[in-house]
């Protein structure tokens, strides 16, 4: 708890944490982020397994979101780390937050496993005249985490310790 009270203390995330339009101008940014994002997830997904948006290929929707999913990532990221680091006390002990921590982590070795196996070969999954199983599996895993981050950062709030 010292090294949390000594982050949130830091005189920026303080000042910002106290400020009437700073802190819900960030939250609510993040918010809003993590709405358009999930949705590019959500279609991205679901084309990977060949529910929605068959007239497209899956290049072509996989390739229109890859900028925006990574300018909404940054985004999310960073104002995540504004609001956690403003009000680090309250996070530290919090089970939902380490949680949604630890899937964030999950979600990077997901990248890290299907971007250059599914994401980046897009063209040959459009080839295949059906979708590769590494295809679907990847987007199953994808939705199932990206879930799971999404109702733990909801259940952060609802924690209490008293």
């Amino acid at each position: 708890m010292a090294i949390a009270h000594s982050i949130q203390s830091i005189p920026f995330l303080s000042n910002f944490s106290e400020s009437v339009l700073a802190y819900p101008i960030v939250m609510s940014t993040h918010l809003l982020c993590i709405a358009f994002f999930g949705g590019m997830i959500l279609i991205t997904n679901l084309r990977l397994l060949g529910l929605t948006f068959k007239s497209l290929t899956i290049t072509e929707v996989v390739t229109s979101f890859r900028p925006w999913k990574r300018l909404g990532a940054v985004i999310m990221i960073g104002t995540g780390l504004m609001l956690a680091t403003c009000e680090a006390e309250k996070y530290a002990p919090n089970p939902y937050f380490w949680t949604k921590m630890i899937i964030l982590g999950l979600i990077f070795v997901h990248g890290a496993i299907f971007r250059p196996i599914v994401y980046l070969r897009t063209k040959e999954l459009d080839a295949s005249p059906v979708i590769p199983a590494k295809a679907k599996l990847a987007a199953i895993l994808s939705l199932v985490l990206w879930t799971a981050m999404f109702t733990m950062g909801r259940l952060i709030a609802y924690w209490d310790t008293d």
